[in-house]
């Protein structure tokens, strides 16, 4: 099992300096490429500090200047928001500029917040329809004179400019859930990205056997890869393990608060969540944290990981957003490094392609 980094910049506090934030997640950047970590994902989002990245194909170029290694991951396009034509030439100049290490990863979105303000009127069936409709349009754009006539857009025929470097186009990843997306996703010769909320190693294993289930009725298309994406986090002893869930049982009030947008939100930043509607959010605990993502010492994320290896993850991408400091997330990401990568065989199969 391969292992990578999936990092935004992220800003939890106005008086956060963004060029600061971002020099950070730069250096975690490169911590996870001299470190050999396989990859390194980075989503798009739109005006949220909570998860800063208008662009993620723009953060990967400035990332490719600065690494050596390490594949350049869209952890994810959000497909509505892009025309077909227009992603395909972007990805395809990142493709090149970066040497062909560009993973195209596309999902349909999650927060309404976004939506109302991108598309607006549009809802989570309509987003999942848009991307369809948009990865075979991108992919037979970068095999080029391909006209299209769908529900959404429609165009005639064009070729990406330019071409991407890697023949046939970077891989593409597919974010799945329900297993009509795992199915969409080998229909369309793509990998697959599976994200657990909260039901711990349960839901894990359900999105593995809904990929394998999808594996099983496509016995015609080769086996793609499926990445598992999860909040990590490698501690010292119990009291910084324990610090750690909080941490984390903090980041994922304010998931949910961005998730159902309800509250204010001003200069990109959520209203303040107080301390008892966190400790008294029924969905989400220290306790869960540490149940539902991966969080302890060195050996028992090594346990963790190992079971997910053995039930057929290529790879495993750690998400270090967490509303840590800068100096929790880097220590976090050596001990991960230093102490529980090395118990795997990260070097099988091409470490230049997925």
């Amino acid at each position: 099992m391969k292992f990578s980094l999936f990092a935004h910049m992220e800003r939890v506090s106005d008086q956060d300096q963004q060029r600061q934030l971002y020099e950070e997640f730069l250096q975690l950047c490169q911590m996870a490429d001299e470190g050999g970590m396989h990859a390194i994902w980075t989503g798009e989002h739109h005006g949220m500090n909570f998860t800063i990245s208008p662009n993620p194909l723009l953060n990967l170029v400035d990332i490719a200047r600065r690494t050596k290694n390490v594949r350049l991951g869209t952890g994810t396009i959000i497909a509505p928001f892009w025309h077909p034509i227009k992603l395909a030439g972007e990805a395809a100049m990142t493709d090149m500029i970066c040497d062909g290490r560009l993973e195209l990863g596309v999902a349909r979105g999650a927060y309404s917040f976004e939506y109302e303000r991108l598309v607006p009127g549009m809802d989570a069936w309509q987003a999942g329809q848009r991307l369809r409709e948009l990865v075979p349009a991108v992919k037979a754009l970068w095999a080029g004179d391909y006209s299209h006539e769908g529900e959404f857009w429609q165009f005639p025929q064009t070729t990406s400019s330019p071409a991407p470097l890697q023949a046939g186009g970077p891989p593409v990843w597919v974010a799945a859930r329900d297993p009509s997306s795992h199915e969409f996703a080998l229909q369309q010769g793509c990998n697959v990205q599976v994200t657990p909320l909260w039901l711990g190693d349960e839901e894990v294993e359900t999105l593995m056997q809904r990929f394998n289930d999808a594996c099983d009725a496509n016995p015609d298309i080769p086996r793609p890869k499926i990445m598992l994406l999860n909040h990590t986090y490698v501690g010292s002893d119990e009291a910084d393990i324990q610090r750690g869930a909080e941490e984390l049982n903090t980041f994922y009030n304010y998931f949910g608060a961005w998730f159902k947008n309800e509250r204010p939100i001003s200069q990109g930043q959520i209203k303040k969540l107080s301390d008892e509607e966190i400790k008294n959010n029924p969905m989400f605990s220290p306790e869960t944290m540490r149940r539902d993502k991966v969080v302890g010492l060195p050996g028992d994320v090594i346990a963790r990981l190992k079971n997910y290896e053995k039930l057929g993850y290529d790879e495993y991408a750690f998400w270090i957003d967490s509303g840590m400091s800068f100096e929790r997330k880097r220590d976090s990401l050596k001990r991960f490094i230093d102490g529980v990568m090395p118990a795997f065989d990260v070097s099988q199969g091409d470490s230049n392609a997925s």
